[in-house]
Formats: structure tokens, C-alpha cells, sequence
């Protein structure tokens, strides 16, 4: 398997076991669960595709990445008792995503000839916004908009992406020392309780 399908069906798992936790603890329907699942695994990469031009969106011509949303969110709520602990386990998801989802968007904008500031929002848009329509949904305020270190995780691993692009390393080498660092300050921000200054009025 190419490592951009491994990537693919790495942040699509990851984001839409993140959507149907989110909806359980919403206590949606089975129906509701899977809504949000879709819109949090494709949502970010419907809006870069919309900013590229590049119609019809990808998710409308492979019905395998539906499938496998359903399937997912469907095995989610079949295990949901055998989670412990719902809050963590659904940032843990949303981090996976936001690592493979940032590769994904960068790369899709190398591809189209950006620069690489573009390259890192385009990159940075595919990875949160699948969770800010999410959270808007579910009448949460997104987490992209909080203190919390979360798209800052994804715009310094653009930085690491480009740094490394001009190194020896093998594409896929790269790709997984970037991922795991999204993932790592991700992760360390919630450990440490490392987060942005808050602006009060």
C-alpha cells in the first residue's frame, strides 16, 4: 500500500472513530453517530478541495472511504461500553487525525504547485476544520477557536515538513517523523497543560 493511501485511510479512521465518540457523548442515534463521523473525516477535505477548485470533491467518487465511515462508526458504538474513559479516548483519535490529515492537506497542496505557506494552511484546514464543523454541530465551541495547542500542533509540523524537504530522508520517513511530531506536541500539550494566552476584554 502507498504510504498517501495509508495516510488517507489513517486520518479517515482516526477522525470518524473521533465524530462517533463525539456523538455518543451526545447520546445521538446511531444515524446521528455516523453524520457527525462523516462530517468530521471529510469535512476538512471537502473545504480544501473547494479552495483548489477541484470538483467533484474526492469523497463523491470513491464510495470506499463511506463504507468505510459507516463501518467505523457502526464498531464504535458497538464497543462504546468497553471505553473507559470517553473524553480521552476521543482526543487521542482527534490527534491521530490531525497528524495524518495535516500530511495529507500539505501534500495535496505541493502537488497543485503552492508555496509552501499555502502548502502548511491548506495543510492545517484539511486537518481542523473536519472537527470544527463537528463541534459547531453538536453545539460545542470548536476546539480550533479554544486555548488548547491544536492547530498550532498542525502549522509547526508544516514547518518540520519543509525543513526536511531539502534532506536525505525518504519521503516516507519524513512523513512519519512529521506525523509523530504533530502528534507528540499535541500530546504534550495536554500532558503539560501547555496552552495559548486567552485575550480578555
Amino acid at each position: 500500500m502507498e504510504i498517501f493511501s495509508f495516510i488517507t485511510i489513517g486520518g479517515t479512521i482516526a477522525f470518524a472513530a473521533s465524530g462517533a465518540l463525539a456523538g455518543i457523548r451526545k447520546n445521538l442515534d446511531i444515524f446521528g453517530v455516523a453524520v457527525i463521523a462523516f462530517v468530521t473525516s471529510l469535512g476538512g477535505g471537502t473545504l480544501r478541495d473547494i479552495l483548489l477548485g477541484q470538483f467533484p470533491v474526492k469523497w463523491l467518487l470513491d464510495t470506499k472511504i463511506v463504507v468505510l465511515i459507516v463501518s467505523v462508526s457502526v464498531l464504535t458504538v458497538i464497543f462504546k461500553n468497553r471505553i473507559n474513559k470517553l473524553d480521552k479516548t476521543l482526543v487521542f483519535f482527534d490527534t491521530l487525525g490531525l497528524g495524518f490529515f495535516t500530511i495529507k492537506g500539505i501534500e495535496v497542496g505541493v502537488g497543485a504547485g503552492l508555496s509552501w505557506p499555502s502548502c502548511i494552511i491548506l495543510g492545517t484546514i484539511t486537518a481542523c476544520f473536519g472537527g470544527v464543523i463537528r463541534d459547531i454541530i453538536l453545539n460545542e465551541i470548536p476546539t480550533l477557536f479554544r486555548k488548547e495547542i491544536y492547530a498550532t500542533a498542525c502549522i509547526l509540523g508544516g514547518f518540520l515538513y519543509f525543513l526536511l524537504e531539502n534532506s536525505n530522508f525518504l519521503k516516507s520517513y519524513k512523513e512519519i517523523l512529521v506525523f509523530s511530531a504533530i502528534v507528540l506536541i499535541r500530546f504534550l500539550a495536554i500532558r503539560m497543560n501547555i496552552s495559548l494566552p486567552n485575550i480578555k476584554s
